[in-house]
């Protein structure tokens, strides 16, 4: 019954289902009891463990540190190497260049490979600035991990070695190689190759055929070298600056383009320029020095405005880089210092020479020169550098200023005081001054000279506290202007010509050769300054008032003496007062009288003692002379014919064939005869 109850049953059951969870609980509490028997064992492990791996866990943090210090060094040092390397294999390029650079013919080519040359000679400049920035620090990092390795034991033996001799080394490298590379390797024969390359291109660039730009008015010489050239030749100036050769390079650019330029304006054959002291200006011959003064204006105008001016131009484009252009105007002034003092000094020679009359004319040549090349000296020359050229300019044309104004007040004086030294002329002709005197005033009042010459007198009254204006203050009442100032100093001259004049007149015993002198002498004044641009600056009036009239009066005047005694030996008066019985012979007495007194100054005109050399004046003579004597001699023959035996006595017509003949005979012409000391000196043509 018990066994079908099923309460029973389900007892039975949860009992034995207890006792097996019991017995299981039982097993389990014992395992675990194992198991913490075994975690305390792995703890106890696990502790030693630990203890074990705390140093290697130290270990491992300092080797990596040690690997991190490596290689921060040895990255750089690596890099450094590998610059090296780069850097050699640019070295062997340079060789390749240089040797393809010598044997390039063509000129464009070898421009091209000069500059494929010069760059490449950048990039190892370029290579070993980097190796010299970063071997020095390369070598401290190592030095300071080799030190560290060694101190803290922290590497092997054998890495603690190839460190060390890696470090020697670099070591040996900083103190030998490096300096080698910068200062007497590959890179210094590069340069020294560029700096030959930089020579021989500027020496290249010529200028033109200089009696071309002699002869070339107007315009500027065109510019040195092509683009190319002289893109080559800044490229090279900037590379030798960037290598501590710029004075290396400033002194071969102007050692170069000095010979060139000098070169140039040595092939106008200036060897006059040679002599350029006063002492040796004065034993020169005119022609000589006159020759070289007309090339000396030729010459300096050639050397400023077409050789200096294209060198300044070129000196800037290719130095014009340097310290902010500072560089290139002290190079091109001490190019120009040279030339432009040997053409200085000669013109200060000239104005300081001796004050001799005809260097007015040479001397005025001088400053008109001066006069327009001085906006192109100001131009070229402008700024600081160019100060003293300036300057020196400015006391060159003073010089010249004021020697033209010394020589032409000179010259006045040299006239009054009796400049030729020589008696007045013994036929009664014009003084050889006078006619150089008049030549040489009509030369300067003509349209080359008479600008000039006014600048001159108008510079002189500045100088002399005056104003300098267009018109200057006379005695506080009346102004000047300047054709009135050419006036009044030539006007000085012609009164010192005047008071000459009448100091040979003082020296003349002969009465009529006096007034032979005298009108034959103002007549040429008068004729020679009639119509021209000196009789416009004296003026018409004054030059009829001053020289045609005394011309006119003493021409009367010599008439009077010369001819008029003879007309009054035929006067009737005197034959009336004698008785019938005297008359023949008185009137006899005259006639011979008078051919005696004919023939005498017939004589003393055909042998040149009275002679009239103009052909106007002495055919105005003729006629007058013979309407005085030809009319009086045929009007005695008429009155007094009958105490005459007409065959026995000249005829009127052969007695004014004998007046005629006397002036005809009169006219000397001494063509090619030398001149006097002054007009030795000087040819001055009549204008």
């Amino acid at each position: 019954m018990a066994s079908k109850d099923p309460t029973l049953l389900k007892l039975h059951s949860a009992r034995s289902d207890l006792k097996t969870l019991l017995q299981a609980s039982s097993e389990a509490q014992h395992d675990i009891k194992e198991t913490e028997k075994r975690f305390s064992l792995y703890q106890q492990s696990l502790s030693t463990a630990s203890r074990r791996i705390i140093p290697l866990q130290s270990l491992t943090m300092s080797r990596k540190a040690l690997d991190a210090r490596i290689t921060r060094a040895v990255s750089p040092a690596v890099e450094l190497l590998n610059t090296f390397k780069r850097t050699e294999g640019l070295q062997a390029k340079l060789v390749t260049f240089s040797a393809e650079l010598s044997s390039e013919k063509s000129q464009q080519r070898r421009l091209e490979k000069l500059v494929e040359y010069v760059a490449c000679v950048e990039e190892v400049k370029e290579g070993i600035e980097n190796i010299c920035e970063e071997v020095e620090m390369v070598v401290q990092r190592l030095q300071e991990v080799v030190e560290f390795v060694s101190r803290t034991k922290a590497a092997d033996q054998d890495r603690d070695m190839r460190l060390k001799d890696a470090l020697v080394t670099l070591k040996v490298l900083y103190e030998r190689e490096v300096d080698e590379m910068r200062f007497e390797g590959l890179l210094d024969q590069a340069l020294l190759h560029v700096q030959d390359e930089f020579e021989e291109l500027l020496l290249r660039m010529k200028h033109r055929n200089m009696k071309d730009l002699l002869h070339q008015h107007g315009g500027e010489e065109r510019e040195l070298g092509s683009e190319m050239e002289v893109e080559t030749l800044r490229r090279i100036s900037t590379t030798l600056a960037a290598n501590d050769c710029m004075d290396i390079c400033i002194d071969i650019y102007l050692k170069a383009r000095y010979r060139r330029a000098a070169k140039a304006l040595m092939k106008l054959n200036p060897d006059y320029l040679r002599t350029y002291t006063p002492e040796g200006i004065d034993e020169m011959e005119w022609e000589t020095l006159e020759t070289a003064i007309t090339l000396w204006i030729q010459h300096f105008e050639v050397a400023v405005k077409k050789v200096l001016f294209s060198e300044k131009k070129l000196c800037e484009r290719v130095l014009g880089d340097f310290m902010e252009g500072l560089v290139w105007p002290e190079c091109f002034i001490k190019i120009s210092d040279k030339i432009m003092a040997v053409f200085f000094r000669f013109g200060e020679g000239v104005a300081r020479s001796s004050k001799e009359p005809q260097k007015l004319f040479k001397l005025l040549d001088m400053f008109e020169s001066l006069e327009k090349l001085k906006p192109h000296i100001s131009q070229i020359f402008e700024g600081e550098p160019g100060a003293d050229i300036c300057t020196r300019f400015r006391e060159l044309e003073k010089l010249i200023i004021d020697a033209s104004s010394k020589v032409f007040w000179e010259f006045g004086l040299q006239i009054e005081g009796n400049i030729d030294g020589l008696p007045p002329p013994q036929d009664g002709s014009v003084p050889k001054l006078v006619r150089y005197a008049i030549n040489y005033l009509k030369y300067l009042t003509a349209v080359n000279y008479k600008t000039s010459m006014i600048k001159v007198l108008r510079t002189q009254q500045t100088w002399r506290g005056k104003d300098g204006s267009s018109s200057i203050e006379t005695n506080g009442k009346e102004t000047l202007t300047d054709e009135d100032l050419l006036k009044h100093a030539i006007s000085n001259v012609m009164e010192a010509l005047q008071r000459n004049v009448e100091s040979k007149r003082v020296c003349c015993r002969d009465k009529v050769l006096v007034h032979v002198l005298t009108m034959n002498t103002y007549w040429y004044i008068y004729m020679r300054t009639k119509n021209t641009q000196l009789g416009e600056v004296l003026g018409e009036k004054s030059m009829k008032e001053e020289y045609k009239a005394v011309a006119e009066e003493c021409a009367y005047l010599y008439q009077k003496q010369a001819w008029g005694a003879l007309v009054k030996v035929l006067d009737g008066d005197d034959v009336m007062e004698e008785g019938k019985g005297s008359v023949g012979r008185v009137v006899s007495e005259k006639v011979e009288t008078f051919f005696k007194g004919l023939n005498e100054v017939c004589e003393r005109h055909a042998r040149g003692v009275y002679s009239i050399p103009d052909v106007d004046l002495r055919e105005q003579m003729r006629e007058a002379t013979v309407r005085l004597v030809v009319p009086a001699y045929a009007e005695f023959l008429e009155c007094y014919s009958e105490f005459l035996n007409k065959k026995g006595y000249p005829s009127v017509e052969r007695v004014k064939g004998l007046v005629v003949k006397a002036f005809d005979g009169g006219r000397l012409r001494r063509k090619g005869s030398t001149s006097g000391s002054l007009e030795r000196d000087i040819v001055v043509r009549d204008v």
